[in-house]
């Protein structure tokens, strides 16, 4: 996986959940707020410590971690 300078993983900071470094809020944080469909603003109004990269970083560690996966089909083949 890509490294991420804005996104930190460590077992004693919510369960080592992907986190904005610095901060608890979470990756799954940030992009549950996109799918309910907040804006850049709001999320950044509702976390000040965020900036508008720290949501980039998220997006695009999600999309790294995505991509590495393999997907299994129902016959047991993969993709």
């Amino acid at each position: 996986m890509t490294h991420h300078e804005r996104i930190t993983i460590d077992a004693a900071v919510m369960v080592g959940k992907p986190c904005i470094k610095g901060t608890r809020i979470t990756v799954k944080l940030i992009l549950e707020k996109l799918a309910s469909g907040l804006s850049y603003a709001e999320i950044l109004d509702d976390h000040p410590r965020l900036t508008h990269e720290d949501i980039l970083a998220a997006i695009a560690f999600a999309h790294d971690y995505l991509a590495r996966e393999d997907i299994i089909l129902a016959d047991g083949q993969a993709l």
